[in-house]
């Protein structure tokens, strides 16, 4: 139950910030705004506030949520003056209604790692080499307290780039790093991995060795700093994986949804309150990115048709525009399938 709880706050907060910001900008350029709802499907909770068109809602499953609006589709309501369609507007003001909230998105992660490394310190880019395990290869080339610079030829900005490119390694694959030593010697090494059995488990798996761990600088600067990059890092990773998505390089069964996401939600518990905070500012850049996307059904997709109205100097006709929507609609629907039964297959 608490983890339900904590499930339905990390995704009620990270989707009422990204709809907030779609909303605020919405009014200040004048729309006439139907509806702001957290959560879908049926209506849990609603009220409308004196003088205010809209009404406010929570909805059922808390997966998700909209700021409808006039003049967004193609039926037209006639009750509703020209001048407050979201059509009728200038482009800027739509641009900056339909981006306003992966921005929003982008600045709660920027708030909440600098808050947390405020508290706790921010840790720095670099990656260092935490622990060797005796008797293994890695002891035979490294160090504690070796910088890793490079993971097969690729510079390491970030302990969140280490990560992904170590996770890219297939079992059994050798592993080449390049490490600064204390004494501040740059070497290269390739390490080849042991199969190792695990006696409790009786399975067996590959190892090289050695673990990895980074610093802690404290302070005001540090931490305004670690906020903006620990953003860029996560959007950097982010935009790998869907280049790699589309190489070959990872598969559709790497992706999570709802499912994976209360699992991840559940260990961030036991790990801690903090553990949760910093997961919303996670899956804050994770809704933020993937909503910029130029995908049809998401901001990124109707910020695409804006970009394509500027540079043709006239609208796209507003029924291609929503055929298109609908179609890339269907097509997340289905992928959000295939990915639910991956997670029911990986966690069930």
């Amino acid at each position: 139950m608490l983890t339900l709880i904590y499930f339905i706050f990390v995704l009620g907060i990270t989707v009422l910030i990204h709809e907030f910001g779609h909303f605020i900008f919405a009014k200040r350029a004048g729309i006439y705004v139907y509806e702001f709802s957290i959560g879908m499907g049926p209506k849990l909770f609603s009220f409308n506030r004196k003088n205010d068109e809209t009404m406010y809602s929570i909805r059922l499953f808390p997966i998700g949520g909209y700021v409808s609006m006039a003049g967004e589709e193609i039926d037209e309501d006639d009750e509703i003056p020209l001048e407050k369609r979201l059509y009728a507007k200038s482009w800027g003001h739509r641009f900056m209604t339909i981006v306003a909230g992966v921005l929003f998105n982008f600045l709660l992660a920027i708030v909440i790692f600098f808050g947390i490394a405020l508290v706790y310190g921010a840790t720095k880019n670099e990656v260092y080499v935490g622990s060797i395990e005796e008797g293994l290869p890695a002891s035979n080339y490294l160090q504690v307290g070796d910088i890793i610079t490079n993971i097969n030829g690729k510079k390491v900005t970030s302990p969140d780039y280490f990560t992904l490119q170590l996770a890219l390694v297939k079992p059994g694959e050798d592993l080449d790093l390049t490490v600064k030593h204390k004494n501040g010697e740059v070497s290269s090494y390739t390490i080849k991995p042991e199969k190792v059995k695990d006696e409790k488990t009786d399975t067996e798996s590959y190892k090289y060795g050695f673990g990895i761990t980074t610093e802690i600088e404290k302070g005001f600067i540090p931490a305004l700093k670690y906020g903006f990059v620990k953003t860029y890092n996560l959007l950097e990773q982010m935009v790998m994986i869907i280049f790699y998505l589309f190489t070959g390089k990872l598969g559709l069964s790497s992706l999570s949804g709802p499912i994976g996401i209360f699992n991840v939600v559940g260990e961030s518990a036991k790990a801690g309150f903090v553990n949760i905070i910093y997961l919303i500012g996670y899956l804050s850049v994770n809704v933020g990115f993937i909503n910029i996307l130029p995908i049809p059904a998401f901001d990124g997709g109707r910020l695409l048709f804006l970009v394509i109205e500027k540079i043709k100097g006239s609208p796209v006709n507003p029924k291609v525009e929503n055929t298109i929507h609908g179609i890339g609609f269907a097509l997340l629907m289905l992928l959000m399938l295939v990915v639910t039964w991956n997670d029911i297959i990986r966690f069930f």
